[in-house]
């Protein structure tokens, strides 16, 4: 069972660790024929932050690094949009060309119809892949100025040799402190083919899981990030089994027996534009799932599973049963894939909207 400070005596309501980046989105053409991007701000551990505070009103604050140049003031700025804090962010000097620390630069093609999404990162060096364990006053943020949920995940830890430390040093300090703690497995090919592939997400993921209160993923990342096989799909419909996914969550648990909660989203792609979505999350012995919306239409599918974790964790923080939570998570999700860019544009009344069933009628 999750036990969650009250919000008298906590400044956050949530505390992320991860990496900001820039992304820079062609639009409707594709990254290696544009001539203009659009930017925005992203990153898994960081979109979580926002959702809460943008669409759901709650307190929350980063804890990143930037190399502080333009371009790190430009991600500066579009965070400021966001509402979420920014005292926690370190600023490291920069050396004029970035041999020594840069910025992380994300460039994502939405995709569309039989064209699937393309993502290129450009994010080696970056400021808050050097962070290193004792740098951050945990004990300040989570003790002095209280927190009520902590967030990190398996893109940060994937990003260097000491971000697992300083992930790990995190979360035990907020587990010291009483602040539930949740992880987004959020298995990245590309982060962790270079530095020993799957065998070494698993190791690190597993390490990392015993300080896990509310695990989180995609239904691929259990396979990948934890080594937990899982059969996704029935054989007759096609379509996601949660019954399976059900047995995978009650090993997870048993494995880690400090986790209180499970979720994952469900995702059939049957284009890059057309998706069937939906979520489970086991807490306490029990399946919950979410509403399964057959034939969603996307616009932009990145950060799609951080607004589902925003909305669940919101679900959590404010009292309301798991399946209220995994409904409120899969419904934001659902909206922040209608709108470009990673972070979420969605209000909470048209969460509760969607969670509702009303239909998509012009609202006037």
């Amino acid at each position: 069972m999750l036990r969650i400070k009250p919000k008298a005596g906590c400044k956050w309501d949530l505390v992320s660790l991860g990496e900001v980046m820039l992304r820079l989105d062609p639009g409707e053409e594709r990254i290696h024929t544009t001539r203009s991007f659009r930017a925005w701000e992203g990153g898994g551990e960081y979109n979580v932050a926002r959702g809460l505070k943008r669409c759901f009103g709650m307190d929350t604050t980063i804890v990143t690094a930037f190399a502080d140049n333009p371009v790190g003031r430009l991600i500066q700025d579009l965070i400021y949009q966001g509402g979420v804090d920014q005292s926690h962010v370190k600023w490291a000097p920069y050396d004029g060309v970035g041999r020594l620390v840069r910025n992380g630069l994300n460039f994502t093609e939405r995709g569309f119809g039989v064209r699937a999404a393309l993502g290129c990162a450009d994010r080696g060096h970056t400021a808050v892949s050097q962070l290193k364990p004792g740098e951050i006053d945990w004990s300040g943020i989570f003790a002095q100025e209280g927190a009520r949920w902590f967030h990190t995940g398996g893109i940060f830890a994937a990003l260097s040799e000491t971000a697992p430390c300083v992930a790990k040093e995190a979360m035990q300090a907020a587990r010291q402190h009483g602040v539930v703690v949740s992880y987004d497995l959020n298995y990245r090919e590309s982060l962790w083919k270079s530095i020993g592939g799957k065998k070494a997400a698993q190791k690190v993921n597993r390490e990392l899981a015993s300080l896990v209160d509310v695990m989180m993923g995609n239904e691929e990342d259990f396979t990948a990030a934890l080594g937990f096989e899982v059969e996704a799909l029935d054989e007759n419909l096609s379509k996601l089994d949660p019954e399976n996914y059900c047995r995978m969550m009650e090993r997870v648990v048993a494995a880690f027996p400090g986790i209180g909660a499970v979720a994952t989203t469900l995702r059939r792609v049957r284009s890059a534009s057309i998706n069937d979505w939906s979520a489970v999350c086991f807490c306490e012995g029990k399946l919950h799932r979410a509403t399964n919306r057959e034939n969603l239409s996307i616009l932009d599918r990145i950060g799609g599973g951080d607004s589902f974790a925003s909305g669940l964790i919101y679900g959590f923080l404010t009292g309301r049963e798991p399946q209220w939570a995994v409904e409120c998570g899969a419904a934001h999700g659902a909206l922040a894939m209608t709108t470009p860019g990673d972070t979420t544009m969605a209000t909470l009344p048209e969460v509760e909207r969607v969670m509702r069933g009303i239909s998509a009628r012009v609202a006037r």
